[in-house]
């Protein structure tokens, strides 16, 4: 290896810290773990910063800081309605070409998004001189104007033109004025709370679906929470779309795009085309087709394949129909095709690279079955914008058109699950979930692979609950390149998924801060964390948030720095808080009256035990029986950490008077979760000051089994677990019942109505 000398160490160093790659962080036990040479050079490699033989470091320094102060001003600006800057800053090079020249007026021209414009004229005695900038050899001189008054939050493209004498240079601002916080509903205004459950819409059963939960039970579901439970929020898995092939390319955190979503949750029954096309109903009544039904149904896992390829195939013959009846048939267009047309339109791009992906990568397997992840189609297939996609295009124009078709069909039935919620008068019905990673095999890094850091993978370091660290296999965002096209896909991004509820869980909200990061060939435990641009991220996101009146809640597990639990709050922002995880300093459970106000609470989640589990250790024994843990040694001190835990969540259950005083503080005499601990750790955090509290339908049936173990892909049935009720036993099955009326007691009497 390369000896590093200190000045070369040290400028290694000052160049990471330039690009936001942070020199320490504290781990899970408090202990200061400095990011290394090796890890700093491996990084600013992967971001093209320095070559292979760390190159001219000093020139490197230089080029970083030259970036910024070579443009007119920044591509990007983001700023709050009520805390508007006192300047549009611009610079200009002190160079030959401009150093005799004197500013002569500016010009501003300003588009809203309705297309309306605007000028804004500075006279020469209007322009304030700020600063001397020098780098390297050159002097930059930096000028600012009065920015504009804009009262409208919402984006903005600002053309700025600079005169002086016979020289001028122009260009183009992305502008964002957002809010200073995110919305919160009446519902939640003052000491106001709500409840509801949350669900795995792939394993919910029922007598009619394919096999797969969808649309049509989702709507059953609102019935059952609103009447029963008298709860107003349903949080779902993320339904964006993933390829939906066992093991590997099930999980709803792991998606081929979070733009669009999986076809596999559509209530084929209900689409319009489906009910006029009597090909595909005859499909559907085949004999062959109701065993296969009957099959997916009574399966106790789902099964991906099956559900997706039937599902495909009567897609495939409703998209017919629609075509016939409904697509350039003349000069008078149908209302179903204006609609579409108009999707089409409001899509733009975002839609035709989706769809594109996937007509390429189902011809492409049909043309060679060994062929099933892009990076193995033809050279000139692999970036969305090569002449042989653009040929592919008009080649496979209803093939791509059927994609998106479903997607069009997807929004719809999801905006109409919302509506039927609010006729419900559900303060706030769908809380689906935002994942944070991509399938690097997937649409979105196809589509936009220069938004991405190649050769580096997005995890996590070493704690308690992954002693080696985790690899997500995803790569982190190129931030860089989202400043310069004003952050367009994260807007994109969150729009999409803001569009269809009322409530969006941002999973591990830490992406917006800072994003732990490892090099390609390093283990987790060897990475660096680098910084993001946060206040940006947080005030398009509230920006989001107020547009569509959704509730952002962050899913903030793990190590927090508590600065950014902070600028939460201060966002109103949701933090995520666990039973498991809410302690005080000792490892004491603390008590409900000291949860914070602006949370969401709830007991676990899908990577963690379900209460059911916890309490009869059934996540121990899976995670030994995988060989999971260490040696004995691991297992043992698992086992007592959580008689332990268990017996202190008996002591103060006791204490807050929701336990009766006659059971005991052993966890042993209760071998089981019975009803009575049952109602007490549900009513627990009913009790909370917390905004929400969502019970997975898991923790209220007191199912065992969690829906997914970290760090396993066919070890164990991950992501595919149904429900232990169906759908229309939730309203008349006894134990049910029981359990709602439980639910919907603690609801009354904490008041979360």
């Amino acid at each position: 290896m390369q000896e590093v000398g200190a000045p070369e160490e040290s400028m290694i160093k000052e160049l990471a810290l330039s690009w936001g790659i942070e020199q320490e962080y504290t781990d899970n036990w408090g202990k200061i773990c400095r990011t290394s040479l090796d890890i700093n050079k491996a990084l600013l490699k992967a971001m093209g910063v320095i070559g292979a033989n760390n190159g001219d470091l000093k020139g490197a320094l230089e080029a970083r800081a030259q970036r910024r102060y070579s443009r007119l001003t920044d591509p990007t600006i983001v700023v709050s309605k009520h805390t508007l800057p006192e300047n549009l800053v611009f610079r200009i090079a002190m160079d030959t070409e401009f150093a005799t020249r004197k500013l002569t007026s500016v010009a501003l021209c300003i588009e809203d998004e309705n297309g309306s414009t605007k000028k804004v004229s500075y006279a020469k005695k209007d322009i304030r001189f700020l600063e001397t900038i020098k780098l390297g050899d050159i002097i930059y001189h930096q000028w600012g104007v009065s920015f504009p008054q804009l009262d409208t939050i919402g984006y903005y493209k600002f053309e700025l033109l600079v005169e002086a004498e016979d020289w001028w240079k122009s260009q183009n601002v992305f502008v964002a004025i957002c809010p200073e916080k995110a919305y919160l509903p009446p519902a939640l205004e003052g000491k106001r709370r709500s409840a509801g459950i949350s669900i795995s819409l792939y394993g919910v059963r029922s007598e009619r679906n394919w096999g797969v939960g969808d649309f049509g039970d989702l709507k059953k579901i609102i019935d059952w929470v609103s009447e029963d439970l008298r709860g107003n929020i349903i949080g779902l898995n993320p339904l964006h779309a993933t390829f939906n092939r066992s093991p590997f390319n099930t999980s709803p955190y792991l998606p081929i795009s979070r733009f669009y979503r999986n076809y596999i949750y559509l209530d084929i029954a209900s689409l319009e085309d489906y009910e006029d096309c009597p090909m595909a109903q005859s499909i559907v009544k085949r004999c062959e087709t109701q065993e296969l039904l009957i099959e997916l149904r009574k399966s106790e896992r789902v099964q991906y394949e099956k559900v997706g390829e039937l599902k495909e195939r009567i897609l495939r013959v409703v998209f017919k129909e629609f075509l016939n009846h409904h697509w350039e048939k003349g000069e008078v267009k149908t209302k179903r095709q204006k609609e579409f047309e108009d999707y089409i339109k409001k899509e733009g791009r975002l839609l035709t690279y989706f769809a594109t992906f996937c007509a390429l990568d189902s011809i492409m397997h049909q043309r060679d079955p060994r062929v099933w992840i892009w990076s193995q189609w033809p050279q000139e297939y692999k970036h969305p914008e090569t002449r042989a996609v653009h040929q592919f295009q008009r080649e496979h124009r209803d093939e791509i058109l059927f994609y998106k078709y479903v997607q069009w069909q997807l929004e719809k039935q999801l905006i109409q699950v919302q509506e039927y919620a609010k006729k419900w008068n559900m303060s706030i019905g769908l809380y689906p979930d935002l994942a944070l990673a991509i399938d690097r095999f997937g649409a979105d890094f196809w589509a936009y692979q220069d938004y991405f850091i190649p050769k580096v993978r997005v995890g996590a370091p070493p704690d308690a609950f992954s002693q080696h660290g985790q690899d997500w296999g995803f790569p982190p965002p190129n931030i860089e390149k989202l400043k310069e096209n004003g952050y367009d896909i994260f807007i994109d991004e969150v729009r999409k998924n803001c569009s269809f509820c009322g409530a969006l869980r941002i999973d591990h909200v830490m992406r917006l801060f800072r994003l732990y990061c490892i090099p390609e060939g390093k283990p987790p435990s060897e990475g660096g964390y680098i910084l993001q641009p946060y206040e940006d991220l947080l005030k398009i996101l509230a920006l989001e948030s107020v547009r569509n009146q959704v509730v952002i809640i962050g899913e903030d597990l793990g190590t927090v720095p508590q600065y950014i639990r902070d600028r939460l709050v201060e966002a109103n922002v949701l933090s995520y808080r666990l039973l498991y995880f809410e302690k005080n300093e000792n490892q004491d459970f603390i008590k409900p009256s000291n949860y914070p106000e602006l949370a969401l609470v709830t007991i676990s989640t899908h990577d963690l035990p379900t209460l059911a589990g916890f309490w009869t250790h059934k996540d121990i024994d899976v995670r030994e029986t995988l060989g999971i843990f260490d040696g004995p040694d691991a297992i043992e001190e698992a086992i007592q950490d959580r008689r332990t835990d268990q017996g202190k969540l008996l002591k103060l259950s006791k204490e807050l008077g929701i336990l009766e005083n006659h059971f005991t503080n052993a966890p042993e005499d209760y071998p089981e979760i019975t009803g009575k601990l049952h109602n007490a750790f549900v009513g627990f955090l009913a009790l909370t000051p917390s905004k929400l509290f969502v019970l997975s339908q898991e923790d209220l049936f007191k199912a065992k089994d969690q829906q997914n173990i970290p760090g396993t892909t066919s070890e164990y049935p991950n992501w595919s677990l149904k429900m232990k009720y169906t759908v229309e036993q939730l309203c008349t099955d006894p134990q049910v019942q029981d359990f709602s009326k439980m639910f919907r007691t603690w609801v009354e009497r904490s008041g979360r109505l």
